[in-house]
């Protein structure tokens, strides 16, 4: 996903992704490469207050909710949209972490260089953590995907990782092979491709792949192998990468409380892939180091308005190999770039088409570059204005635009007045068409969906009422009697296909941040109309694990709006534990949920 972002905090100082360089520096203060100059460690001890905000999407782009999101000390969760929000928080000023975790997804955590008075957007997508065979530990093997992946453990070398005792069973190996020349490699990959290598340096990374292990036991305890034995890796070089891939490249795995990957051995060529060993699981990569610079600019319309959310890409000039990142509130972006390179500056529209419009040249030396203000064609700004009131026709003051437009949401916030006033940036059609909600947070109301076509120049749209339609969301049971909630904002909320003697069925889930409340609701949605009766397949929570039910229940649905809107509905019945003494329960649950499709 390439697009949003938040005027209130979206879209701030995303750390510009490098995905491939393969240009080297001298800078003989951080090398150890000309014979003996001591190295620079990175500062990783000073912190200063930074905010981050951000969506997060799942491997098909939907919006992930109720994933976890750690960023210091603080801990949210991602609302409906996949959106999520944590100001002034004290973080590592050279490398501030921010962490998703998401039950059957590999963690996503992104890294970033804080700088005071700005902020940190990103577009986090999750990969999925799927088990893609097993081994026997006691007699080692490997595992091998379609895509040339592989991994294989040593014989008799795994361990519980939490105890370290011998394992002796099933391994199941989950893993996902990162291709480096992927378009979305910004958004999956851990970090931001800074490592520090053996001489304890901080370099800037150029990947030729990367690979997510986990290894689990037959009881879902984590597993690793055991300190001095070796599991081997071995990756595909994509063919464009083929040519320049050199012979021999440095391992480096990524540490998560530091937000850095760390260089710990090497891998070698055979043929179009590459081996190497390594003495545990986490992410790994196979990546050449060179210096860097930090960059920075800010984007701003003819009239001098700063443009938010745009996407900014600085190429290395006369290669594919660039970093990516998007503008914030004040049209401000900025990261590492390579050292002592000739690089292009280009901004693309903000819907994400692929058409540039702006480019400019420019040379990095051994210092930080900021490029200033960058003023882009009016032929292609569109400002969209307007204001929200509520059920009572008085300003919202606590409140959002959300705006989904081309990939992925938008979200910009209102002023104390209602009033809301933002900047885009438009393919060279001068036209693209969003659709618009209006939310008042305070009261939980939202307007009806607004289908807009917007043009470049002003578009004012006027006033939108956040009102009559409740965008409050819940999963409410009761269970003998004792009431349970799990409200705003669900801690996950996913629609699974499966089947259950022949007959497809859909779950719905939900869970409370805390982890104590969890809910799933098993039925069949195809031919779901309003007032309609579908049939329970199943009904799980927390307070009663593993129950059935012998009569028949039916979900009454009371709400169903179209996509966007929500779904809601009731049912209530008789369940029984699976396992004795079978206690039986009764229970009651309602729910509304955002509609994704």
């Amino acid at each position: 996903m390439l697009t949003t972002l938040k005027t209130k905090s979206i879209c701030r100082n995303l750390l510009l992704i490098f995905t491939l360089s393969i240009f080297f520096s001298c800078q003989k203060d951080l090398s150890l490469e000309d014979g003996g100059t001591v190295a620079t460690p990175p500062d990783l001890s000073t912190k200063i207050s930074s905010s981050v905000s951000g969506f997060v999407t799942d491997e098909n782009d939907a919006a992930v909710k109720g994933a976890t999101v750690q960023f210091g000390t603080s801990n949210i969760t991602t609302d409906k949209y996949g959106y999520f929000e944590a100001k002034n928080v004290q973080v590592v000023k050279e490398a501030a972490v921010v962490t998703v975790t998401k039950p059957g997804y590999f963690k996503g955590i992104k890294t970033y260089m804080a700088k005071e008075g700005k902020a940190a957007f990103f577009r986090i997508k999750l990969i999925p953590k799927i088990i893609v065979g097993n081994v026997n530990a006691a007699s080692g093997g490997t595992v091998t995907l379609a895509n040339g992946l592989s991994v294989k453990l040593p014989a008799g070398g795994i361990v519980n990782a939490a105890t370290n005792i011998a394992y002796t069973g099933t391994v199941n190996v989950a893993a996902y092979w990162i291709n480096p020349t992927a378009t979305d490699l910004n958004s999956i990959m851990p970090g931001d491709l800074r490592g520090i290598n053996t001489a304890g340096a901080l370099k800037l990374l150029q990947t030729f792949g990367m690979a997510a292990v986990e290894l689990t036991g037959a009881s879902g305890e984590l597993l690793q192998i055991v300190n001095g034995q070796k599991a081997t890796l071995t990756i595909p070089i994509p063919s464009s990468l083929s040519a320049s891939a050199p012979a021999t490249i440095p391992l480096w795995y990524f540490d998560e409380a530091k937000g850095l990957w760390k260089e710990e051995g090497s891998a070698v060529k055979s043929g179009n892939t590459y081996m190497g060993d390594v003495g545990h699981f986490s992410f790994w990569n196979w990546d050449i180091p060179s210096n860097y610079v930090l960059f920075d600019c800010t984007v701003k319309d003819p009239a001098g308005n700063p443009v938010p959310n745009v996407l900014v890409q600085v190429l290395i000039t006369g290669t594919a190999e660039s970093r990516w990142g998007y503008t914030d509130a004040s049209g401000f972006v900025s990261g590492p770039v390579p050292a002592n390179s000739q690089l292009t500056l280009t901004v693309f529209p903000t819907f994400g088409c692929n058409s540039s419009i702006y480019s400019q040249n420019f040379t990095t030396t051994n210092v930080d570059i900021s490029l200033g203000t960058v003023t882009v064609s009016s032929n292609f700004t569109a400002t969209i204005s307007g204001t929200i009131t509520n059920c009572n026709n008085n300003p919202v003051t606590n409140g959002d635009i959300i705006m989904s437009a081309g990939f992925g949401f938008h979200r910009y916030a209102v002023t104390n007045t209602g009033a809301f006033s933002f900047s885009v940036i438009l393919c060279n059609n001068n036209t693209a068409s969003a659709t618009i909600i209006a939310e008042d947070q305070g009261a939980q109301q939202q307007s009806a969906l607004l289908n807009v076509n917007i043009v470049a120049g002003t578009n004012n749209i006027g006033n939108l009422q956040a009102c009559n339609i409740s965008n409050a969301q819940f999963i409410n049971y009761s269970i003998d009697g004792t009431n349970y909630s799990i409200n705003i904002p669900p801690d996950t909320l996913n629609f699974y296909q499966a089947f259950s003697g022949g007959i497809p069925f859909t779950i719905l889930n939900a869970g409370q941040i805390a982890g104590t409340n969890t809910a799933y609701i098993y039925t069949n949605w195809s031919g779901i109309t309003l007032n309609s009766l579908q049939p329970l397949a199943g009904f799980s929570a927390a307070q009663m694990p593993g129950c059935n039910f012998q009569n028949p229940i039916s979900v009454h649905i009371t709400e169903y709006g179209i996509v966007g809107e929500f779904i809601a509905g009731n049912f209530s019945g008789v369940f029984t534990e699976n396992q004795a003494p079978n206690i039986t329960h009764s229970a009651a649950c309602s729910f509304r949920i955002r509609r994704t499709f």
